[in-house]
């Protein structure tokens, strides 16, 4: 029998290899915890109660904010808080750490999730976007269990998609599983199944163990409603499907029919919003030409109304108050693809043919992508400005409508403004410097071509 000596060397290479293709997503991870551990801490009502619900695991097994008192919210992500505290002890500024390591994770499985969607450079530059929006960084430095819920919801849609251009079975269940935990966290996990059916139904073919898989696709999650609303808590099964949320009108003045315009303008700002406008009409203008990047368009686009819409109908037709005053909740599962649908703009200007540029048409798209990535990168500025406001201010409200919405205390850093900004523009530096170090040979042979 020949006997093979294994020196390492191979293994070492490879890991360097992951290690320096990866240094760009690193620096953007980078970035994101200078910019939040800057920012500070914010608290409110429901992050109050959400830490009691977590306290109140380490004391008597089970979510209760007070004893014997569920937290009307599915359990997951208490037990997370819970493990983490009974680890590290139990204090308010310790317990922010949890959403914050979430809050980095949904940087990583976005970055993966524009690749299969898009490519490298889109995930990263989709990835950098979020890094930076106030939106993301105030949920992820919050005692709440959003952030956790959009991790396993974009997991879940990452799986679902391998498995679906894998044609595998496994993974396809194993994405389930993951949505049952998703869904156990927050019920607003159910936002992301809209990308992953449509993926799902237009990606494979069409026949009857597809349809079998996708039946089977939900086991997971009612097996592990049923366990825990009938067996563990006795509560009944369609408590799953209830919430406090549905049992408050909005009273007074009627909302105005742009209520979630005016909350866009105010969390992400025109300039943002303005770039996934002109990121849709460049694809609008060149169809076939993209390709499999107006497909993936689509299927954000699709996401983004569909996310939109639910609020809308939540506010509109049903007259809820609480879904009128806090779209930060409701609609946070919008904004990665929202980011994905900017982002994609990169891939578009890479993707021109600088040869063709003397057609009108083709130099109106190239102008049109090149606005589009001026308004996202003046977007990012925006939000770092935004940021450091919130050094000098006791409050942060996310308005929906004058002084209507959802607010926070903030409890900043420390004393001293100059330093929360110095770590913030910091940070910034740092997710832009990774992006041009990720893109400098493609901007150089694009810049060489068009003899810049």
């Amino acid at each position: 029998m020949n006997t093979v000596q294994f020196s390492g060397e191979p293994n070492l290479a490879h890991l360097k290899a992951v290690l320096k293709s990866s240094l760009p997503l690193l620096a953007i991870l980078l970035g994101f915890v200078l910019l939040s551990v800057a920012t500070g801490e914010f608290t409110n009502y429901d992050t109050g109660l959400e830490y009691n619900a977590t306290l109140g695991v380490n004391k008597w097994g089970l979510p209760y904010h007070e004893f014997g008192h569920y937290i009307n919210q599915p359990p997951l992500g208490f037990y997370t808080g819970a493990l983490f505290l009974r680890v590290f002890w139990s204090s308010y500024s310790l317990a922010v750490v949890v959403p914050t390591m979430f809050g980095a994770g949904c940087l990583i499985l976005l970055y993966q999730l524009g690749i299969v969607l898009y490519d490298k450079r889109t995930g990263l530059f989709a990835a950098a976007i979020f890094a930076v929006t106030p939106w993301h960084i105030v949920i992820s430095r919050s005692f709440l269990i959003d952030a956790q819920c959009l991790f396993f919801s974009l997991l879940y849609l990452l799986v679902g998609i391998y498995a679906t251009k894998r044609n595998s079975a496994k993974l396809f269940l194993l994405s389930g599983a993951f949505f049952g935990v998703a869904f156990l966290t927050k019920a607003f996990a159910v936002f992301l199944l809209v990308p992953l059916a449509i993926y799902y139904l237009y990606a494979g073919q069409r026949n009857l163990w597809r349809i079998f898989m996708g039946v089977v696709y939900f086991v997971p999650t009612l097996v592990f409603t049923y366990v825990w609303y009938e067996i563990i808590t006795n509560r009944g099964f369609f408590a799953a499907f209830t919430h406090d949320d549905f049992n408050f009108p909005i009273t007074g003045a009627a909302p105005s029919p742009f209520f979630l315009l005016y909350y866009l303008l105010g969390t992400v700002g025109v300039f943002f919003l303005t770039a996934g406008g002109v990121s849709l009409l460049v694809s609008f203008l060149r169809t076939k030409k993209f390709g499999k990047i107006f497909e993936s368009d689509m299927i954000c686009l699709v996401a983004i109304v569909t996310i939109l819409g639910v609020n809308m109908y939540l506010v509109l037709g049903r007259n809820l108050i609480c879904a009128y005053n806090n779209p930060v909740k409701y609609d946070y599962q919008f904004l990665p693809m929202f980011c994905l649908l900017a982002a994609s703009l990169l891939n578009k200007l890479y993707s021109l043919d600088p040869a063709n540029l003397g057609n009108k048409q083709n130099k109106l798209v190239s102008i049109l992508t090149l606005i589009g990535l001026f308004l996202i990168f003046a977007s990012m500025v925006q939000n770092v400005l935004i940021l450091n406001s919130y050094a000098t201010q006791t409050g942060v409200l996310f308005s929906v409508e004058g002084e209507i919405g959802y607010s926070f205390e903030h409890i900043a850093l420390n004393d001293t403004a100059a330093i929360s900004w110095a770590l913030q523009w910091l940070g910034f530096a740092v997710v832009i410097f990774s992006l041009f170090w990720a893109n400098k040979d493609k901007m150089k042979t694009l810049a060489a071509t068009l003899k810049l």
